[in-house]
């Protein structure tokens, strides 16, 4: 079941969420309307892939840990086999220059453009939160790095702790069977601790691998809503030490929504063109793996507490400020890397301009305009 929606769920976390309901409860009825919207809740509210680990959470649920496991792979692997092969072929010649990878950047712009002005509609919905995600862009247009991630996000949740009003508690669902017992919750919390801690200890060693876990595990562990807002860590994780080139990076970034399952295994691509060694398929089942592991444990580790963790006005008040810190620095990534690095003439504007007025409609589906933008890239690359 999830292999099959790891092979078919296009448009990104959004509209993961639809594919699983429409799967789990509608066709399945695995769970009803209100346990679904409960997990729901939990997986938009902690740091990770929110729709991979609504996947894990469902398959927990019905299967144990064993269930959530199986949850994961079946929806993660297709994806993150394609773009494995995709970073081999782009390995193996100098691709750097041509016209539909220059058309693939461009996408990138609309997608992550749709993407920020989604995001605000829904995360940054009165003048405070706004004000808060204005300052977390301009703090991350200022201060670029790795490390300013992590304080802008940090900054926010205090932030909303302090100043924000908490929203409404959605309603509390029908008691389920405890799948995951709290002994269990928290050893998988204490290993979450132990990823978030030991990795930047690891990497002072001074090991490629260790590098390269702990760039993936922050970006994992550390990155609200999952899907696109991914990507600024990420850029600053591995373009900024020169693991990839940011050409190869947004190239990459483009090509990933042209394929099914959640965006964070765009991983496995950087994984495999990443230099130096360790790259290729091993670089990917790294990337893979560190990237996704913090959270897994985390939404494993929430399962026993989360009716009454979301029910504490601090805890709500905090995730407002988070949520739209996110929403900064996804706009800051949108101008630097995506928009400096993609548009260098005024036709590249109307191409991606295009490009985002189809995917506003909400009837055409970012796979398309992925492939519109590259045959575009590649016809001005002829005639000009």
């Amino acid at each position: 079941m999830a292999l099959r929606l790891g092979l078919t769920s296009f448009g990104g976390p959004i509209a993961h969420i639809g594919h699983f309901r429409r799967e789990y409860v509608v066709r399945r009825g695995w769970l009803d309307e209100a346990a679904f919207a409960d997990l729901v809740a939990l997986c938009q509210s902690l740091p990770g892939p929110a729709s991979s680990q609504l996947g894990v959470a469902i398959g927990t649920r019905r299967a144990g840990l064993a269930g959530g496991l199986a949850a994961w792979l079946g929806f993660t692997l297709p994806s993150a086999i394609a773009l494995t092969v995709l970073g081999l072929l782009a390995t193996g010649v100098d691709v750097s220059g041509a016209g539909w990878v220059h058309g693939l950047k461009l996408a990138a712009v609309a997608i992550v453009a749709q993407a920020v002005y989604a995001m605000a509609r829904t995360l940054a919905t009165d003048l405070p939160r706004r004000l808060l995600a204005v300052a977390a862009a301009a703090v991350a247009l200022a201060w670029a790095t790795p490390f300013s991630q992590v304080a802008i996000i940090a900054a926010g949740a205090v932030i909303g702790w302090l100043v924000l009003t908490a929203p409404d508690v959605p309603q509390t669902t029908a008691s389920e069977a405890r799948v995951v017992s709290r002994r269990t919750g928290l050893i998988a919390l204490a290993g979450f601790v132990v990823l978030l801690v030991g990795t930047p200890l690891a990497r002072a060693a001074d090991g490629q691998v260790a590098a390269m876990v702990e760039a993936y595990v922050r970006a994992g562990a550390l990155v609200f809503g999952g899907g696109h807002v991914v990507l600024p860590l990420l850029d600053a994780s591995v373009v900024g030490p020169g693991w990839v080139p940011e050409s190869a990076f947004l190239a990459g970034y483009g090509a990933a929504q042209a394929v099914p399952g959640p965006l964070f295994t765009f991983a496995a691509y950087l994984g495999t063109v990443a230099e130096p060694e360790p790259n290729g398929v091993l670089g990917a089942a790294i990337a893979i793996v560190a990237i996704f592991l913090p959270g897994v444990l985390l939404v494993i580790a929430a399962l026993p507490f989360w009716d009454g963790l979301r029910a504490r006005p601090a805890v709500r008040r905090a995730l407002g400020g988070t949520n739209a810190a996110v929403v900064g620095l996804l706009a800051a990534a949108l101008y630097s890397p995506v928009w400096t690095g993609s548009v260098t003439a005024p036709i590249d504007v109307v191409v991606a301009a295009a490009g985002l007025g189809l995917l506003l409609t909400g009837r055409v589906p970012p796979v398309v305009v992925v492939v519109l933008a590259a045959v575009a890239g590649q016809l001005l690359a002829v005639v000009t």
